[in-house]
């Protein structure tokens, strides 16, 4: 079942669901009926399109065809059509073992048509620190981005049980701890 906004305002205010954000932001401003909404930070990623002719994931070379850019909060960030990006969140997040947390991207701003997470929609319990959004524009003109503005919303939904081995007790997690926005590390599945 879906918790609503008392549950995560209660859950959060306990630290139950360990929430970091800006002070600059009141994070139980972002809580909706159903959700909790999460914000850009400033630091995303990209494949440098020229530089590249094919992503192989078994191999690990990717790095140096990514680049990262900062940016301060007044300056956006243009996402142009059919370009992808990995942008990280502001917030920090720590998921409970009793909860899983469903990523859902906000109307507004499907309604530009821009895509966060198309794919990855929930996030295991024990996950700790930022989440890497992956951000397309299918739109057919650019749309401007801006570190700071809200972007996506968690839903959060019991489990059955507590999990016996969390996220972050798992010696093959990938994506725990993370601060900038993570490129896959598929080469390191057990195939």
């Amino acid at each position: 079942m879906i918790l609503s906004d008392s549950e995560i305002k209660k859950l959060i205010k306990s630290w139950d669901l360990k929430v970091e954000w800006n002070s600059k932001y009141d994070i139980l401003q972002q809580i909706w009926p159903a959700s909790l909404d999460f914000r850009l930070w400033n630091t995303f990623k990209y494949y440098k399109r020229d530089l590249i002719s094919i992503i192989d994931p078994k191999k690990w070379v990717w790095e140096e065809h990514i680049e990262t850019i900062t940016l301060d909060e007044n300056t956006p960030f243009i996402l142009h059509p059919r370009q992808f990006i990995l942008w990280v969140t502001l917030e920090k997040i720590k998921i409970p073992n009793f909860l899983v947390a469903r990523c859902e991207w906000r109307s507004s701003i499907w309604r530009l048509w821009v895509i966060i997470h198309s794919t990855a929609w929930y996030i295991d319990p024990g996950f700790e620190w930022t989440i890497t959004l992956e951000i397309t524009n299918i739109n057919e003109i650019p749309v401007a981005l801006y570190p700071g503005m809200r972007i996506w919303q968690f839903a959060f939904e019991n489990i059955s049980w507590i999990v016996d081995i969390p996220y972050d007790k798992r010696v093959w997690s990938k994506y725990n701890w993370q601060i900038l926005p993570q490129i896959s590390k598929i080469n390191t599945d057990l195939y």
